[in-house]
């Protein structure tokens, strides 16, 4: 006798209950991107719209992508990738002469699944061209206000995490961060130059007794303790602004004046998560080459994979004004504006596992 076919996998949101339990945040989600594009508007923002299929997803090591080939009307097939967000089209539009842009859209990163991550999700991502970064950080924090308006919570929520929106929100470097959360003095481990010292950072974490492990490369150890030591202390009770990078760890972002081993990069949290991550644009197209040079070989080095580099952005970098810029998480926003748990509960249809 002819065996049964396998019964098709149950998708729990789909099920009229459960979506009448997902309904609410899903309306709410709507309400709140209506908010952010009025907000856009009135600031005389124009929207975009950049294409997801690029020649390069994005050069940052532990950034990783879908690829896919495009086959041409003569047959060649040629590597595509998704992008991992629209920074290098919105770029190209700067160097055209756009002077406030910002894109509704989707992006895609690969290895990334959990209850704050999804491989396919929503980025708002703008710029402002001629305008330091303090403009888009000042930005962020009315959207973050903007979304709890409209949903009508007093605190942002995660877990058992609370964060008013409308406080005025912390600003902390990440060298004084990792002071006060870690006791590790990261500016003693640099040079002038900003190159980092792998060794003279794990000999400090034995020295307060932070275990190490095996890779001691200064980015794995930053990265291990930032997201296990520093992340889950910031933005309760208000947002946090976590402001001026190290160097090596903000490949798009220009130095500061005052001292090159920090650059113009900063974060914003809120109840121990991460929702937006900005620069002061580089754009000096050789040092960003020699930036996504080492970048790749880091990630060759670790993942045993690297991508090509969009020779067009770097191009059109050489011609593009002074900008300022942000991609804000748009999922993880109403996760907390709404009190959702996962990011899929704010997903109108998530992608399946």
């Amino acid at each position: 006798m002819p065996s049964n076919p396998p019964s098709p996998p149950v998708s729990p949101w789909w099920t009229p209950a459960a979506h009448a339990d997902r309904r609410p945040a899903l309306l709410a989600r709507n309400r709140i991107e209506a908010a952010l594009r009025g907000y856009l508007a009135g600031e005389e923002f124009v929207m975009v719209d950049p294409p997801g299929l690029q020649r390069s997803p994005g050069n940052e090591t532990h950034l990783h992508a879908f690829a896919t080939t495009a086959i041409g009307n003569d047959g060649v097939g040629q590597t595509r990738y998704l992008h991992t967000s629209p920074e290098f089209s919105m770029k190209k539009l700067l160097a055209a002469g756009e002077q406030r842009i910002a894109s509704f859209g989707h992006v895609w990163r690969n290895r990334e699944r959990g209850p704050l991550h999804h491989p396919e999700f929503t980025m708002l991502e703008w710029y402002r061209a001629g305008e330091p970064y303090d403009a888009v950080i000042a930005d962020c924090v009315r959207m973050i206000g903007l979304a709890a308006q409209t949903t009508g919570a007093r605190a942002l929520r995660y877990r058992d995490r609370a964060a008013d929106p409308f406080a005025e929100p912390e600003r902390l470097s990440v060298v004084e961060a990792f002071v006060r959360y870690a006791g590790i003095d990261l500016l003693a481990t640099m040079d002038d130059d900003g190159a980092t010292d792998g060794d003279a950072l794990a000999a400090q974490m034995r020295t307060v007794g932070i275990a190490v492990p095996a890779d001691t490369t200064w980015s794995y150890l930053f990265s291990r303790m930032l997201v296990e030591l520093v992340e889950p202390k910031l933005g309760n009770g208000r947002v946090t602004i976590l402001d001026r990078y190290p160097s090596a760890e903000a490949a798009l972002a220009r130095r500061t004046a005052d001292d090159k081993r920090v650059a113009e990069r900063f974060e914003i949290y809120a109840c121990g998560v991460e929702l937006a991550n900005g620069f002061g644009e580089l754009t000096d197209a050789a040092e960003q080459r020699r930036r996504f040079a080492a970048e790749m070989d880091e990630k060759q080095r670790i993942y045993g994979e690297r991508y090509p580099v969009d020779e067009d952005f770097l191009a059109a970098l050489a011609i593009m004004p002074e900008a300022s810029g942000v991609a804000l998480g748009f999922d993880r926003l109403v996760m907390l504006a709404t009190g959702a748990s996962r990011i899929d509960q704010v997903m109108w249809v998530p992608v399946a596992e």
